[in-house]
């Protein structure tokens, strides 16, 4: 567990007076993780050094999940949550979004699951689960009625919820490819969804079909987003360009912006009273840079600080009027829009940021990533001691003193992830493998099976699932929800069976010691 007293000092008040008289320079240098001053009530702030240990072991974790370890255990598996954690997943969070007007936050992960939370009970409710998928969920959205939610993921598909009564109302198909951003018109009438099958499709929700297919994109595209009135569409992707089409005819209007890099995430900016925001977009790309774009020139207006990894996250809210970038390097920055002074800063030195959301005016940021958790960090008034509950390594991750046998790491690195091996284990994306051999397929109570695994017929033993890696899930299992694993070394292979085995076993009751007296009996 990690308290960081450099990382925090106390504000009188958050930002919502009038903004900052003094002219932005665009180069001024705060301190790594506040500019006290720069707050409205808090004159003469000191700069403050950061603990910001591990970022760049953050940025390589998130490239490839290096070493990973068992999850019977470990240190994360007792780290207990801070106060206001949202906790309730199975595996990593991959999108946050909060609903200001009912005060309602989703939600969703790999353990393919959206979750929908009152996260202002204390503690944090969680509401309703949905478990509708076939893959990992990657993007959320609210409808701006905010009892319907639309979710979508790795199966290609787009999910219409009714939050109140946690129907599902709509499943659309049409992508190739896994889902990694939604948008919703203000209206609410139409839906847009990037993937990387390299198009963008719109859907109208009214009628529960399917509207324009945007191609143009040369790359998986990696962010949607409507236009204020809803007549135009924004897209960006791993092409490292920012696109604009049209809404009604799906026609590409023109490349508005090109960047060097891949461009990961991207929002259009919010009107705010006083500020010229019109036309600009905020994007984030794979090479750490954060900027502003004018629709209507093209050009980058305004430079960001630079993530010292790619920025994976991006959060925005009207009133007060805030942005926040969020990187693979574990740190969270806050920005006034307007004048873009750097207000706050915050480090999980465990990163990386994969989703944000701002709640209660801008006074909260809840983010996610690999953890199993949602965290609250409080960005104003800042704590002295700002709990992180993060740890490395968490439970699929191998530590620098660790010495795992073969048959470890590679249940570590092909399955971990999704299960558990302990008989009272969480399902995650997966169910727990506790008591595997001799177990039917697709026949354990309280997980939702595909239908092709539980009508298999299957019975796990050495030689079953000896076959599922040599020949690949696609291929052993059709149809079933398991990832694309397979495991072509016959050595690495058996020793995940071994250790299977081993770790998978019921613990059998302890026969009695022939040399020892029964209970309550005195020694013969």
């Amino acid at each position: 567990m990690r308290q960081s007293g450099r990382n925090a000092q106390r504000h009188t008040h958050p930002l919502w007076d009038s903004p900052d008289p003094r002219p932005a320079t665009g180069d001024r240098r705060p301190g790594p993780t506040s500019r006290d001053d720069r707050w409205p009530g808090n004159e003469g702030g000191k700069r403050r050094r950061s603990l910001c240990l591990g970022a760049l072991m953050a940025l390589a974790m998130l490239m490839a999940f290096p070493g990973l370890a068992h999850a019977r255990g470990g240190p994360n598996a007792s780290a207990s949550p801070a106060p206001g954690t949202l906790v309730g997943h199975g595996g990593p969070v991959r999108a946050v979004r909060f609903d200001p007007a009912r005060r309602r936050l989703l939600t969703c992960s790999f353990d393919y699951s959206m979750l929908y939370w009152d996260p202002f009970a204390d503690p944090p409710r969680r509401l309703r689960r949905f478990g509708d998928y076939e893959g990992a969920v990657n993007a959320v959205a609210f409808l701006p009625d905010g009892k319907r939610a639309l979710s979508a993921g790795d199966d290609g598909r787009v999910y219409l919820h009714d939050l109140e009564d946690g129907k599902l109302i709509l499943r659309l198909k049409g992508h190739t490819g896994k889902i990694v951003s939604l948008a919703v018109s203000p209206d609410g009438r139409t839906a847009a969804s990037a993937s990387w099958d390299r198009t963008v499709r719109l859907w109208d929700l009214e009628k529960g079909a399917p509207g324009p297919v945007l191609r143009g994109h040369r790359g998986p595209v990696n962010a949607v987003a409507f236009s204020r009135d809803g007549s135009a569409v924004f897209t960006a992707g791993y092409d490292g360009t920012i696109r604009l089409w049209s809404s009604s005819t799906g026609d590409q209007l023109r490349i508005v912006y090109k960047h060097g890099w891949g461009i990961n995430v991207l929002e259009r900016l919010p009107r705010i009273e006083g500020v010229t925001t019109g036309g600009q977009l905020l994007f984030g790309a794979l090479d750490g840079t954060a900027g502003i774009v004018d629709v209507a020139t093209g050009k980058r207006i305004r430079t960001l600080k630079k993530h010292e990894g790619p920025v994976l996250a991006l959060a925005l809210i009207d009133k007060p009027g805030l942005a926040a970038t969020g990187g693979g390097d574990g740190v969270i920055r806050v920005y006034r829009i307007g004048d873009w002074a750097r207000l706050e800063e915050h480090h999980n030195p465990y990163g990386p940021i994969w989703a944000m959301a701002f709640a209660k005016r801008g006074s909260r940021i809840y983010y996610g990533g690999l953890d199993d958790f949602v965290t609250l960090w409080q960005v104003s008034p800042r704590k002295p001691f700002e709990r992180v509950a993060s740890r490395y390594p968490r439970r699929f991750q191998v530590g620098k003193s660790s010495a795992p046998s073969l048959g470890e790491r590679q249940f570590a690195r092909k399955c971990s992830i999704c299960h558990t091996l302990t008989r009272d284990g969480k399902n995650r994306a997966g169910p727990t493998l506790h008591g595997l051999f001799g177990r039917k397929a697709g026949s354990l109570p309280g997980y939702p099976y595909s239908k092709a695994l539980k009508e298999s017929g299957i019975v796990w033993t050495e030689e079953t699932v000896r076959k599922l890696f040599a020949l690949g899930p696609e291929h052993y299992t059709p149809g079933s929800k398991m990832p694309l694993q397979k495991i072509t070394d016959t050595k690495a292979r058996d020793a995940l069976i071994r250790f299977l085995k081993t770790a998978t076993a019921p613990v059998a009751a302890a026969a009695p010691d022939p040399g020892k007296p029964e209970p309550g009996k005195a020694a013969q």
